[in-house]
């Protein structure tokens, strides 16, 4: 048998009793109680209709947003959400922007640059304020530099639809091959993608969540609700 420290060590994220409630004259209440591990290596899938928390989880998970209740734990250094562009400056430009995070995480700032530059592919949009930016561009930026200063799990929001096909594809390449090491916490849609990728899948709904260990009936379930 593993000891606790031994099993510890495998956990890449601990989550317990985690709600998330919006103020107002009425509470929105998104989930509560929620708590789940993930394990080094482990791709979870977050599943659920519009509006039922996946992306507030995702930014919760990052600490793009603070929960109401509960606590997360990280054995693992997490990106910050891929497609939100909330952590840019947006009076400052893309490559001002790179430079901040170049100091924030200790990277040299050329190499950086380059990196980024070759695969967010914005050449001389570098240059203007990130608050010009299309939703497309802010999520390119964000990849880009998420890939370049390199985390051991990574939190997505749809971004894999970002951008053509060919863009799409590299963004898969990138991260599901290149990096297939990694953790992956995955918010998306595309079930055909979810079933390639992902090995546990969480779902989200009407305020309560649930985690499946089998990822077909996941869908199964998600698909039943869709539907609904």
């Amino acid at each position: 048998m593993q000891s606790a420290e031994a099993k510890a060590q495998k956990i890449a994220l601990s989550v317990d009793s985690l709600s998330k409630v919006y103020p107002g004259a009425q509470d929105r209440q998104v989930f509560k109680g929620l708590s789940f591990d993930l394990e080094h290596s482990g791709r979870l899938a977050l599943l659920g209709r519009n509006g039922q928390g996946k992306s507030t989880l995702i930014k919760i998970l990052g600490g793009a947003l603070q929960q109401t209740s509960g606590h997360v734990r990280w054995n693992a250094a997490p990106s910050w959400p891929i497609g939100f562009g909330g952590g840019f400056q947006g009076s400052l430009s893309g490559l001002d922007n790179i430079r901040f995070l170049a100091r924030l995480y200790d990277r040299d700032f050329n190499t950086l640059k380059d990196r980024v530059d070759g695969f967010a592919e914005l050449g001389s949009k570098l240059l203007d304020p990130v608050k010009h930016y299309s939703s497309g561009m802010r999520a390119r930026l964000a990849f880009g530099l998420s890939l370049a200063i390199e985390f051991d799990c990574y939190l997505i929001d749809e971004l894999v639809a970002v951008g053509d096909a060919r863009f799409q594809q590299k963004c898969q390449t990138e991260l599901f091959e290149r990096r297939c090491e990694r953790t992956f916490i995955m918010a998306s849609h595309d079930v055909h993608l979810i079933a390639r990728l992902c090995d546990r899948a969480l779902i989200i709904e009407s305020g309560r969540a649930r985690m499946f260990d089998d990822i077909e009936e996941a869908l199964d379930i998600y698909s039943w609700l869709r539907a609904a």
